[in-house]
């Protein structure tokens, strides 16, 4: 059976999409066959009901300053609460231009030049890179592998730690590793923090995209933490509407928040109302029944591309509890990096990301994006297995 929403081919070479159209480019894949699994977006249209607020926008035909959020904040106050738990107040919520700008924000606001921000590595690559860009020091804590899947080591952690650290910008759910944290060890984030002074950067744009079997609990859950508590979270990744650069920074403590509030007004940033009205109809009944479908779809092409890594000798794919990202262990093969990689790239013909831009521990990795039709997926599996046939 076929999947009207996921299974269809949509072209979107010559769309000035960067995941498509700066494949060849930037990997040397060629864009007549080859296939982009490196960039975080879908090859999916978003659900019907943001279409048509996009189509309602149009047939208006006119794009003047946004005047009302009150319908937008009250959609993402019905989504936090209804489908992760978590009571958000509209005052909270500020929009950012996506979250790595909102990100980017947050290590201005509340660090200094010279400043030490924490990550906890291998990690998504854009955070070091604002960090860096900003004046700041990277400082990274290398997650430690156990069954296959990361946990985090604190006693190596506190023993880093110098005084010099302001802030962790933390990944929940994980990527590249496709982690759910536990409550448990969001408690010990949340101590880590107390101990070491540091303001605490959760990154949840993946929350809404986790496996059957697995449940996210938002950061703002945990007691005894909103004091240094940054929340972060957008409609981009679950709706597939990246294009819109919106995203929400929500800050329950009134202290952070005038500061927050304060370098918004300083920079003049607002929000987009393309933005605004995509995820004020995704946030809703509509949406999440689309939501509820793409999950189930995506865990379909998850177990598809795991099954054909599992038959490839030396290569691990990373059990994957949340997002669209498989994070492929290549060590077992005894290949360097630039072996394993042309062979993907070259051979198979597929783009992926590499692991050593994502920080400690990546280095004998590949990043695979599986949110694509599963004949793509299929296609995939068979040219990575023919690229390794020498292995079976």
């Amino acid at each position: 059976m076929t999947h009207p929403l996921f299974d269809p081919i949509i072209p979107r070479f010559g769309t000035h999409c960067a995941k498509w159209d700066k494949m060849q480019d930037i990997y040397g894949v060629p864009s007549e066959d080859g296939i982009a699994m490196w960039v975080a977006d879908m090859d999916f249209r978003p659900p019907a009901v943001v279409q048509a607020a996009v189509e309602k926008m149009a047939a208006h035909g006119i794009y003047g300053y946004l005047g009302d959020e009150s319908d937008y904040l009250a959609a993402i106050q019905w989504w936090m609460k209804n489908r992760h738990g978590w009571e958000v107040s509209p005052e909270w919520i500020f929009t950012t231009h996506g979250l790595v700008n909102g990100t980017a924000l947050c290590v201005d606001t509340y660090t200094q030049p010279g400043d030490g921000v924490v990550l906890m590595t291998p990690v998504y690559h854009a955070f070091s890179r604002v960090i860096k860009a900003a004046g700041r020091e990277v400082v990274e804590c290398p997650l430690a592998l156990e069954g296959g899947k990361y946990v985090m080591d604190f006693d190596a952690w506190d023993a880093q730690m110098t005084g010099k650290e302001t802030m962790l910008v933390f990944c929940s759910p994980h990527n590249p590793g496709g982690r759910v944290w536990s409550r448990d060890e969001l408690e010990a984030v949340a101590a880590f923090c107390k101990r070491h002074g540091l303001i605490l950067v959760s990154d949840e744009i993946h929350h809404d995209l986790v496996m059957p079997g697995h449940s996210h609990t938002p950061m703002a859950l945990i007691d005894g933490i909103e004091d240094r508590l940054i929340m972060m979270t957008a409609t981009t990744k679950t709706f597939n509407i990246a294009g819109t650069h919106s995203g929400n920074v929500i800050i329950p403590d009134a202290k952070l928040r005038g500061k927050f509030a304060a370098r918004m007004a300083a920079l003049g940033i607002s929000p987009n109302s393309f933005g605004v009205e995509m995820a004020t109809a995704a946030y809703s009944p509509e949406g999440a029944a689309w939501v509820d479908e793409l999950v189930a779809y995506l865990d379909g092409n998850r177990q598809i591309f795991d099954a054909a890594i599992a038959e490839i000798p030396g290569l691990a794919s990373m059990p994957l509890e949340a997002t669209y990202l498989a994070w492929v262990d290549f060590s077992g093969t005894g290949m360097s990096a630039e072996e394993f990689t042309a062979r993907v790239e070259k051979s198979a013909r597929i783009a992926p990301n590499h692991g050593p831009t994502f920080g400690k521990g990546g280095e004998l990795y590949l990043r695979f994006n599986l949110a694509t039709p599963r004949s793509v997926v299929e296609t995939a599996c068979t040219r990575l297995k023919e690229a390794f046939s020498d292995l079976q």
